[in-house]
């Protein structure tokens, strides 16, 4: 089910992105942040800060989302968005 992130990079720039789960287009409305995940397709990505790890795949909504989590900042996540396990602390 696609949902909507909203974030920024580390220079500022924000972005809101729909996350699709499609293999051929899973990020819509940024070029850098679908840049971004394209750039780590293939690549082991932490779903959450204690794990598990899996390999980043378009129409694996999980991965996308990670990919954005841990190269940019992540401010908002819509509905549908999948759950990250929080550390204590």
């Amino acid at each position: 089910m696609p949902f909507t992130v909203t974030g920024a990079f580390d220079d500022g720039a924000t972005y809101s992105v729909q996350i699709t789960g499609r293999a051929d287009r899973p990020v819509i409305g940024s070029n850098r942040a679908t840049a971004l995940v394209e750039l780590h397709q293939g690549r082991p990505v932490f779903l959450s800060p204690t794990g598990p790890v899996r390999a980043v795949a378009g129409d694996d909504e999980a991965t996308v989302l990670a990919v954005l989590r841990e190269h940019t900042h992540v401010v908002e996540e819509g509905a549908g968005a999948p759950r990250q396990a929080r550390v204590p602390g």
